[in-house]
């Protein structure tokens, strides 16, 4: 992530924010959008920026979000596509 941070431009107070945008899920864990097909056992919201997707898991029996992608959303690749 570092080195997208460097080659994308972002400020270097990124993780923060980051940081800021994952807050909801503390209180509300399965506030983002379930995805599907290999992504189905994630779920995303959108970053700091329109275009960034952060992809996470929530294990309930754990009670603990895992941050798995960071993902840019201008790109077909993204786990948020539509296949």
């Amino acid at each position: 992530m570092e080195d997208a941070i460097a080659n994308l431009g972002l400020p270097a107070d990124t993780w923060a924010r980051i940081g800021s945008s994952l807050r909801i899920v503390e209180d509300f864990p399965l506030a983002g959008r379930a995805l599907e097909g290999r992504w189905r056992e994630a779920r995303f919201l959108l970053g700091p920026w329109p275009w960034m997707i952060l992809v996470y898991l929530y294990r309930p029996n754990e009670d603990i979000v895992y941050l798995v992608a960071v993902h840019d959303a201008r790109s077909s690749t993204a786990a948020s596509g539509a296949r």
